[in-house]
């Protein structure tokens, strides 16, 4: 199987090389290890809207179940679209484990329409200064994640972009997927 054709269809490892696939734009995009928030918020000059589409428990599919070595088969997904002036930038994918949102986590993970990486990216829980492990993907119609965001999203173009971080919150794990939507580079060009 060649790289080009497993690119397409499974996560790779940010360090594997493989982000000299990605489109030029998009590499700074998918290396960024901060907070992606306040990286759009920066870059565009305002405050971000979240827009949640569902906050609800689920059966994982597949590769997110393989993802956690199917200790894990039922956990809350949390899909929210970053939005500036209502436009969709990038539509976030998370899976918060039963166990990730109980105990003390539980309060902190209420989070309305507040974005999950003000969570994740306050001072206070930042205490390992090590890089939590992270994936990209170029995503086609046959993903599951396109697929999800092409819902939300109509005429949506391939490929899109994606990253996949796993995050410890007081040691517990939550995976997010960051899928990056086209308009995201549209707002970053200079405006006339």
């Amino acid at each position: 199987m060649s790289h080009r054709h497993r690119l397409r269809s499974a996560w790779n490892r940010v360090g594997s090389g493989e982000i000299h696939r990605a489109p030029r734009q998009w590499q700074p995009w998918l290396l960024d290890t901060g907070s992606l928030t306040q990286k759009i918020e920066k870059a565009i000059g305002h405050k971000l809207q979240v827009q949640v589409l569902r906050d609800c428990p689920q059966t994982l599919n597949s590769d997110e179940s393989r993802y956690f070595h199917f200790r894990i088969r039922r956990c809350r997904v949390r899909e929210v679209l970053l939005c500036a002036n209502h436009t969709p930038l990038v539509m976030a994918h998370s899976v918060i484990p039963t166990l990730s949102s109980s105990g003390s986590n539980h309060s902190i993970l209420r989070l309305g329409a507040k974005p999950l990486g003000a969570v994740l990216f306050a001072k206070t829980r930042m205490h390992s200064k090590a890089k939590p492990p992270r994936d990209i993907a170029r995503l086609d119609r046959s993903s599951s994640l396109w697929k999800k965001c092409s819902k939300q999203y109509p005429g949506l173009s391939t490929p899109l972009w994606a990253r996949r971080t796993l995050y410890r919150l007081r040691g517990h794990p939550i995976l997010v997927n960051e899928i990056f939507l086209p308009a995201l580079l549209d707002f970053l060009k200079p405006q006339r």
